[in-house]
């Protein structure tokens, strides 16, 4: 699945209706604890510099084939709410320091339906659902969360769905797993057909788990180690982009965003099975190749970045709702390598001896150490293949969308699908920013495409797949 902005989907005149989530009057305290990311970032958010967190949503966006039946989406929603408890759960900071949270049964929750009965040009669309979005998914109100459909005017049968909720309810698989339940739990609705949806664990019990295993965790750690040792190698502070970015600007701007296919399925398949000859992983090649771009731009051999990895380490939590994501710091160096397997033997070292820094959460590291954790060059990497409903997102125009940012920073994303490889990325939407970034994208995936063998003719990445580049520019 793609990773964009809202500002690159194909957005479709129609008529809105908003899904507002609202609870009756059986809240009650309840003390299991916030997981570690979530309380960091309810801290983080709290200050008038983050907008109150309004500016950390992700989303999805899909396509229903027929006209919306109302009725049976709202029931499809609710059990959806009932499924996955963090969505009728609040965390609450207070203003002492501590945390409080409330719970809700999910008979208690319904939804406010807000239907515009006339028809709104696509420009007003999008701009309607993103105030919607940047307006309604604080970490600091419930719900944080919210649904919008778009029913297309004629001759365009059909309906899509808008969804964001804050990052502390929801991850990048999360994103993904969003449209194949909620189109399940539509078609059940419809036909009476059950949904045989797996089972999915609370990420409130997660967070209440990690919070105990956690607590034995002290300097002597492998993960405080790995840490320790990756700023002192940065000289006290995470690596920045390879290239320069140029001056923060003065005032507030918006990141640009850039998402390209770089390879199509036959071209993934090659560059995997050159990685596995080489005794490799796919996301050693790519951090191989990333390694090998920055090189030959910068000349510095070393390449550092930090990566996400997930935390869902149990079968229970595979379907969950939640922000299961650790941090590792990557750095290997490449220099005198003599091939590209090489150079991916390196980086695959490197993401194993840096494993365990994951394992433990990065706020409880930023406790023992004293030392803020602020990643701002960040890489990540998900094989999507095999998640439900993967097959079928081109032809659903299924999305994953990512709120606003006006950080110095760059992330990329490289996801791993039925359909191809896609890059995208978020950095300053600067001239020189935009300048430095795009050149080593570029640089990157000529890199990718020279390991992939040239025997067979690559073949066009499908037009339902992709598009090209899209770029956003925050308007």
């Amino acid at each position: 699945m793609e990773f964009t902005e809202l500002a690159d989907y194909a957005i479709s005149a129609g008529m809105l209706t908003e899904w507002l989530p609202e609870a009756g009057p059986g809240w009650v305290e309840d003390g299991r604890p916030a997981s570690y990311i979530h309380e960091a970032h309810l801290r983080r958010t709290a200050d008038s510099t983050h907008d109150d967190g309004r500016e950390s949503w992700l989303g999805t966006a899909f396509r229903l084939p027929e006209p919306l039946d109302h009725d049976a989406f709202r029931t499809a929603v609710r059990a959806w709410i009932a499924r996955h408890e963090p969505l009728r759960s609040h965390a609450e900071l207070l203003s002492d320091g501590r945390i409080r949270r409330y719970t809700i049964d999910a008979d208690q929750i319904d939804l406010n339906e807000v239907r515009h009965e006339y028809e709104f040009d696509a420009d007003t669309v999008f701009e309607r659902v993103h105030d919607l979005f940047d307006e309604l998914t604080s970490p600091h109100r419930w719900p944080a969360y919210l649904f919008v459909t778009l029913e297309h005017s004629d001759p365009e049968p059909g309906c899509t769905v808008f969804f964001a909720a804050d990052h502390s309810l929801i991850d990048g698989l999360s994103v993904v797993l969003v449209a194949h339940e909620i189109s399940r739990l539509y078609t059940e609705a419809l036909t009476g057909s059950p949904s045989d949806l797996v089972p999915a664990g609370s990420y409130i019990d997660f967070g209440a788990e990690e919070r105990a295993s956690a607590a034995t965790i002290d300097h002597r750690h492998p993960a405080v180690e790995c840490w320790r040792t990756a700023f002192v190698r940065s000289k006290g502070r995470l690596s920045d982009f390879p290239l320069d970015l140029g001056p923060r600007p003065e005032n507030r701007v918006a990141q640009r965003a850039v998402s390209e296919w770089v390879l199509d399925a036959r071209q993934a398949a090659a560059f995997n099975t050159v990685c596995h000859r080489a005794g490799q992983n796919f996301f050693a090649g790519v951090l191989a190749c990333l390694a090998q771009a920055s090189t030959e731009l910068t000349g510095n051999t070393v390449f550092r970045t930090v990566t996400p990895v997930h935390t869902r380490n149990d079968p229970h939590w595979a379907t969950s709702l939640g922000w299961f994501v650790g941090l590792s710091p990557i750095e290997f160096d490449i220099a005198g390598a003599e091939d590209f397997a090489e150079s991916a033997a390196r980086a695959a070292a490197a993401v194993s001896l840096t494993k365990s820094a994951a394992k433990v959460p990065f706020a409880r590291v930023e406790e023992i150490l004293a030392t803020p954790i602020r990643p701002r060059f960040v890489v990540s990497y998900m094989d999507v293949r095999f998640v439900p409903m993967a097959q079928q997102w081109p032809e659903v125009q299924a999305r994953a969308l990512r709120s606003r940012h006006y950080t110095h920073d760059v992330y990329v994303w490289v996801n791993r699908t039925p359909h191809g490889v896609n890059v995208s990325a978020r950095f300053p939407g600067t001239p020189a920013a935009t300048e430095a970034v795009m050149l080593f994208l570029a640089r990157a995936r000529r890199a990718l495409l020279e390991v992939v063998p040239t025997e067979e003719p690559a073949r066009t990445v499908a037009p339902a797949v992709a598009a090209g580049i899209h770029t956003t520019t925050g308007q």
